[in-house]
């Protein structure tokens, strides 16, 4: 059953459907329940070429758009899968695709392409400033060709399935710039020659399969020529990665929003109680009827953000009321489809609880619901700054 009328670019729907297919939910229960990895099904999506949609096509890659990563992203949802697995790599790469180096790109991009390099993680976030990035406290020293790397990372996720990190760390001290958000950087962080070499990884465990980790670095070196772009503009480089990161997973999050949809409307026509489906009373209807309704809208913003982004306009506003739309959208589906299932929708088999799990992340990572609407509150609105 298709609950949505969105017939845009259909041969990318039928493939990654066609791929997902050979990925049942069963296996992804498993992969669950085992707290384990989908590698056949990250493996799979590389060798198809999808996980390449981003990178251009001299470059080994695809040649898309944020657009069409949207959509792969959805699809991968929509079957019952968790793009949470791989979708680090699309949105990471960008920051390397805009502001590296030609000779970086050379370097990394085809084998990215190709699936022999992975870049999965992004270190950005630290237990004592959350989502107050200009106040990282982890360092980055130059001395000779290398930098010096001290401090920690918390939440960084898929280390253990990838080979290189894009890690943003203060490189001039937050007293001696003019802009807080100046005196940062941007590396590559090679995580085959860091682990164990001057980086320490302490995963946490958590209530999604969603692997991710505490990270600590002391005195971890890594070559000077791994700065991407210039020493000092790091926060404004991975501005676009986080745009390109909530857009993705407003994508994500409208995946599992038709989800939800498609298994409660389903089961409500065929369950019979009191001798009519409880799918005609409107206490039921309603609910599904709402969270379906701004599921669609939803999807018109997550398609604006796209365009905006691929069009190298500004898309913050919109990637970020894109993600906030389809967050809250894809929740109350999920609420509604596992209120309608009664006991069943607790039980593993039905995938409703994990999918539930998956999907209720979203009200907190990537950035929190509050901080959207301060977003708004203050560059689109005008109002004085809360904090």
């Amino acid at each position: 059953m298709n609950n949505s009328n969105d017939t845009r670019f259909p041969d990318i729907r039928d493939a990654v459907r066609d791929l997902c297919a050979q990925f049942p939910n069963e296996y992804f229960r498993k992969i669950d329940e085992a707290r384990g990895y989908p590698a056949e099904f990250v493996d799979a999506l590389t060798k198809a070429g999808w996980m390449a949609a981003l990178i251009p096509q001299e470059y080994g890659g695809s040649g898309l758009g944020l657009t069409e990563a949207s959509v792969i992203m959805e699809e991968i949802n929509r079957r019952g899968g968790n793009s949470g697995a791989c979708h680090g790599q699309m949105y990471n790469m960008g920051t390397l695709l805009r502001h590296g180096s030609e000779a970086q790109k050379r370097n990394y991009l085809p084998r990215i392409a190709t699936g022999e390099l992975r870049l999965q993680s992004m270190g950005v976030t630290e237990p004592s400033t959350g989502t107050d990035t200009t106040k990282i406290k982890t360092t980055a020293v130059k001395k000779g060709d290398r930098y010096v790397v001290n401090g920690q990372k918390v939440w960084i996720s898929r280390i253990q399935h990838s080979d290189l990190m894009i890690l943003l760390a203060r490189t001039t001290p937050l007293a001696d710039v003019k802009k807080k958000s100046e005196g940062m950087s941007i590396f590559i962080v090679d995580l085959r020659e860091a682990i164990g070499k001057g980086m320490t990884v302490r995963p946490i465990l958590n209530m999604v399969n969603h692997e991710t980790n505490e990270l600590f670095f002391e005195n971890l070196e890594i070559p000077a020529e791994n700065l991407i772009g210039e020493e000092g503009q790091g926060f404004k480089y991975i501005l676009d990665g986080l745009n390109a990161e909530r857009t993705l997973i407003a994508a994500e999050c409208i995946g599992d929003g038709y989800w939800f949809i498609d298994k409660v409307t389903a089961y409500t026509k065929e369950r019979v109680v009191f001798g009519r489906p409880i799918g005609q009373n409107q206490g039921v209807q309603f609910p599904i009827a709402e969270a379906f309704i701004e599921i669609e809208a939803a999807n018109l913003m997550r398609y604006e953000a796209c365009r905006l982004f691929d069009a190298r306009e500004p898309c913050g506003a919109q990637a970020n009321m894109a993600k906030y739309l389809a967050a809250k959208a894809s929740w109350e589906a999920a609420n509604a489809c596992l209120q309608f299932h009664g006991g069943f929708g607790f039980a593993c088999e039905y995938d409703i609880e994990r999918k539930f799990r998956e999907t209720r992340l979203y009200q907190v990572a990537p950035i929190s619901t509050n901080l959207i609407l301060s977003y708004v509150a203050e560059h689109m609105l005008g109002l004085p700054r809360s904090f």
